[in-house]
């Protein structure tokens, strides 16, 4: 459950929030990733008030709140706030009407105030908002970015994940996360790869323990997040399982409702893993921009067959009609 506290803890200074009142609510839940200025609540219609989102208080609102004596003030705060309203901020660092802090000290609703202005508050937060409530899951692997595109590298352990993208940073690619990935579905139709806070830029190497990558290998080799474009698992040479060797097979696999384009990569001696997983990441770049090895050999194959049969069908008509002519060279004579 999202929590004010977490919101204030973890965007204080990003939103530039100051706490005024309400302090022992600050562990009321935000329900919904959504906010709202009252409006029309404030002029007594709250038919259509949503109680759950959290309130702006901009500089229209603090003015016409200004306008009104004591007693309505109170009576307009109360018919919003009734309601299990998670937070109040207010914009411009403008100073709360007396009511909206005695109310928020009384109903234990946390009184924010913040010196941005009202729009860009309310984008800020909308964006915050949307990203903290965006469905998430954990899965083990290595997160690497090879020629732009996200590389999520799993695979059974002590199989060589880490040391193949050890390898990929020596080439000058970048590491997002090593052992444990957080994954974030974006705007419902992409996913988003990052690291713990206590783990970022670190990995951990058998034999040689924890490393930090950045400090190694410089920060151009590392990035906070990045999208996952293609999963490539690694599992150990099995001489009984088929493997393709064509590549017109295109799997995927899903994570958060998400499909995603799938390898299984085989290991063992003496081969470049490094190599192929730069190939791997090189030819999904083709494909997305409309060039498919795989389907255009086979295309040529088949013409190549289709052209053989031709030629095939030519010859074999060719040899009826001679055989034709001298079947009736023969009834002649």
């Amino acid at each position: 459950m999202y929590l004010v506290e977490d919101l204030y803890h973890c965007h204080k200074e990003r939103l530039n929030l100051e706490l005024i009142a309400g302090k022992k609510g600050i562990k009321r839940p935000i329900q919904v990733p959504e906010v709202q200025r009252p409006g029309l609540s404030l002029s007594g219609y709250i038919k259509s008030h949503a109680g759950k989102r959290i309130l702006v208080f901009g500089k229209v609102e603090i003015e016409y709140l200004r306008t009104l004596d004591h007693e309505t003030t109170l009576e307009r705060l109360q018919n919003i706030l009734t309601t299990p309203v998670p937070a109040i901020i207010v914009s411009r660092r403008f100073r709360p009407p007396k009511e909206l802090v005695y109310l928020c000290e009384k109903q234990n609703i946390p009184l924010f105030r913040t010196n941005m202005s009202t729009m860009n508050l309310l984008s800020k937060i909308m964006i915050t908002l949307t990203e903290e409530f965006a469905p998430s899951t954990t899965c083990h692997g290595t997160l690497v970015e090879v020629f732009g595109v996200g590389i999520l590298i799993q695979g059974d352990s002590s199989v060589g994940k880490s040391e193949s993208a050890l390898g990929l940073i020596e080439r000058g690619h970048r590491l997002i996360s090593d052992d444990i990935v957080k994954i974030r579905k974006r705007e419902g139709s992409y996913l988003e790869g990052f690291g713990a806070d206590l783990t970022r830029h670190h990995m951990e190497i058998r034999g040689i323990g924890i490393i930090n990558v950045a400090h190694l290998y410089g920060a151009v080799c590392v990035r906070d997040h990045k999208s996952i474009d293609l999963v490539v698992r690694l599992e150990k040479w099995d001489e009984d399982h088929f493997y393709d060797r064509i590549g017109l097979d295109e799997k995927t696999t899903e994570f958060l409702g998400v499909e995603v384009p799938f390898h299984l990569l085989p290991v063992k001696p003496g081969r470049d893993v490094v190599l192929l997983l730069e190939t791997i990441a090189l030819n999904h770049r083709l494909k997305q921009m409309g060039y498919n090895s795989a389907k255009e050999f086979n295309m040529k194959l088949l013409e190549k067959i289709a052209s053989k049969q031709r030629k095939r069908a030519f010859k074999d008509k060719e040899e009826v009609k001679v055989s034709e002519n001298h079947s009736k060279s023969k009834n002649k004579k």
